[in-house]
């Protein structure tokens, strides 16, 4: 993927990885074959940031700056991020809707020139379930069930998120309207891990 977005797959994996002071998290396209492919991405998002900008990179040298997301602030609940260019132009937006991710979470997708997207969780009982795993103590162990958000604009499908079972936070996402810019569906898979602390 280069600095302008243009990459022509439609499905990607994001990979988490813990260190001790961040997460880092790789993006790779997936290949036919189940496997992944070239890395489209790379981030690290510190542990105990409360607000700050992200830059996603093309690869593990960290050079060159793809795109950043951008907390819009603390203000409000559900304020929301901003995703740039490596310029500063906006790409698109997302969202958490606070009291209707009471119950499920449900994320809104918005790039400019096309119907906002709307995406949740897919299975009730494992978004409650999730829910009830967070008051347990049990901080540094991740939620083992996997789960899945369907992302839809006007009644059509936009992008899929599974995460996968595993010992490590593994998602395939995949992007199924063709007008959707890689680089804020990549922000978006990663907001589903890291910003719900999941």
């Amino acid at each position: 993927m280069d600095s302008a977005g243009q990459w022509t797959g439609g499905r990607f994996t994001v990979r988490q990885e813990a260190a001790l002071a961040a997460r880092r998290y790789t993006v790779r396209e997936s290949l036919p074959d189940g496997s992944d492919g070239a890395v489209l991405a790379v981030a690290e998002l510190k542990w105990f940031s409360l607000k700050e900008e992200t830059a996603f990179y093309a690869d593990e040298s960290r050079k060159r700056v793809l795109f950043t997301v951008t907390d819009r602030g603390l203000r409000d609940l559900g304020d929301g991020y901003d995703v740039r260019d490596a310029e500063g132009d906006l790409i698109g937006a997302f969202e958490e809707k606070f009291f209707t991710s009471l119950v499920r979470s449900t994320w809104v997708l918005e790039q400019p020139g096309s119907p906002a997207a709307v995406g949740r969780e897919h299975n009730w009982f494992v978004a409650v379930l999730r829910r009830v795993w967070g008051f347990l103590p049990l901080d540094q162990v991740p939620f083992p069930w996997p789960y899945h958000f369907d992302f839809e604009a006007d009644g059509e499908p936009v992008m899929t998120v599974d995460k996968k079972p595993g010992l490590r936070d593994r998602y395939v996402v995949d992007m199924a309207a063709p007008g959707l810019d890689p680089r804020l569906a990549i922000a978006q898979a990663v907001a589903l891990d890291a910003f719900q602390g999941r």
